[in-house]
């Protein structure tokens, strides 16, 4: 079956934050590309498993049943060669509930969390809000790509109790490879420092790269690791609240599952248990059909900014399907370069800045969306006065 991305689907008026520019003071007329949430409508195998069970009627407490769990493990057997046990996984409502969940589990007071900046946000609040000493170990970018200093993170990981890894990385679109993942959990070790793993872009992986499941690469890793997947993103399902959170070593899981009962949640919605279990059973030809178009979508971005606007950079994204763009070329100020997109431009992007400081100069664009849709933004760009 071919699947039709090209499809654009009118999101206003559907409780969409994405698509209620009003809510944080944007224009009206502004075409937003911001949020990590896709504009593709979730495969119909998962739609039809949403009807059946609406249908049914009743949506009493639930829990996944054995069946769920067969159809996730080889989702992540199949995809990552990781054999995860059911035991290990503890159902949240998503990858941000179980940071905040894992950082007062796992930390005290004033223990050091290191995070690599740029990087998605919540990071920094998890650690500020819940009082930990955040410690950044900046990404070095050179040439149009990010790479890790290694002495600047053993350092900061001398300091730390936590890391809180991100891979594929959100922003800057890599995806760590093997040397990058060893050394990282080497030092950890050494270190005595627990790694919370956010790899909920693990199913959006470019060609030429692979994936590799952190916790999956040594049991000595595996020890130490909380790791954080969900379908939310692969199937854009994040209105339906639902992550699994894989922990193997069982004093971290118990502190993990005793502070999250003190959340006073419990049961997991019977939804996202329904959508996850179609998503992962029946999904992936999908999947790969939407790899395609995204990456289809990521070389018109390429091919156009080079083209039209060559002072805003590309960077070329190893996974996610959201794209980091530099406009420092252009010497504008960061605060006034997202005003200017926004109020001239009528684009809403992700500004920089909010990754950390060393997004200053840069945007966050999501490329998830009909062909059609990114080709406008495309020509909003180049109309764009910049000065």
């Amino acid at each position: 079956m071919k699947y039709d991305f090209d499809r654009v689907t009118d999101r206003s008026n559907s409780c969409s934050i994405k698509y209620e520019p009003s809510w944080r003071g944007k224009p009206a007329d502004v075409l937003p590309l911001w949020v990590a949430d896709m504009d593709f409508a979730t495969p119909p195998c998962v739609q039809e498993a949403l009807i059946r069970r609406a249908q049914h009627g009743i949506f009493g407490y639930s829990e996944p049943d054995a069946g769920y769990f067969d159809v996730t493990r080889k989702w992540f057997e199949n995809r990552f060669n990781w054999p995860v046990r059911r035991d290990w996984l503890t159902i949240t409502p998503g990858v941000v509930t179980a940071l905040y969940i894992a950082v007062r589990a796992l930390t005290e007071p004033d223990d050091g969390i290191v995070i690599q900046q740029p990087v998605y946000y919540p990071f920094e609040s998890s650690v500020k809000k819940i009082g930990r000493q955040l410690l950044v170990n900046e990404l070095v970018y050179s040439d149009g790509r990010y790479s890790i200093d290694f002495n600047d993170f053993e350092e900061k990981i001398k300091q730390a109790k936590m890391f809180i890894m991100c891979n594929p990385h959100n922003p800057v679109g890599r995806v760590w490879n093997r040397d990058e993942l060893v050394r990282m959990g080497e030092i950890c070790l050494r270190h005595g420092v627990t790694v919370i793993a956010d790899e909920i872009h693990e199913d959006f992986i470019f060609s030429g790269n692979r994936h590799l499941v952190f916790a999956a690469l040594s049991q000595d890793f595996e020890d130490i690791t909380v790791t954080c997947t969900s379908p939310s993103k692969t199937f854009n399902l994040a209105g339906l609240l639902h992550a699994n959170i894989f922990i193997a070593n069982k004093m971290l899981r118990e502190k993990f599952k005793e502070e999250y009962a003190r959340c006073g949640l419990s049961q997991p919605g019977i939804m996202g248990i329904t959508a996850c279990k179609a998503a992962y059973e029946d999904g992936a030809d999908w999947l790969e059909q939407l790899l395609d178009y995204l990456a289809g979508n990521m070389s018109l971005l390429k091919t156009y900014l080079s083209d039209h606007i060559p002072q805003i950079k590309f960077i070329e994204p190893e996974g996610t399907y959201l794209a980091w763009l530099d406009f420092n070329e252009l010497g504008i100020p960061a605060q006034k370069l997202d005003e200017t997109l926004t109020h001239k431009g009528k684009l809403w992007l992700s500004a920089g800045y909010t990754f950390g400081q060393g997004g200053t100069g840069f945007e966050r664009m999501n490329v998830a969306c009909p062909r059609s849709v990114l080709q406008n933004a495309l020509e909003r760009l180049k109309n764009v006065q910049y000065v």
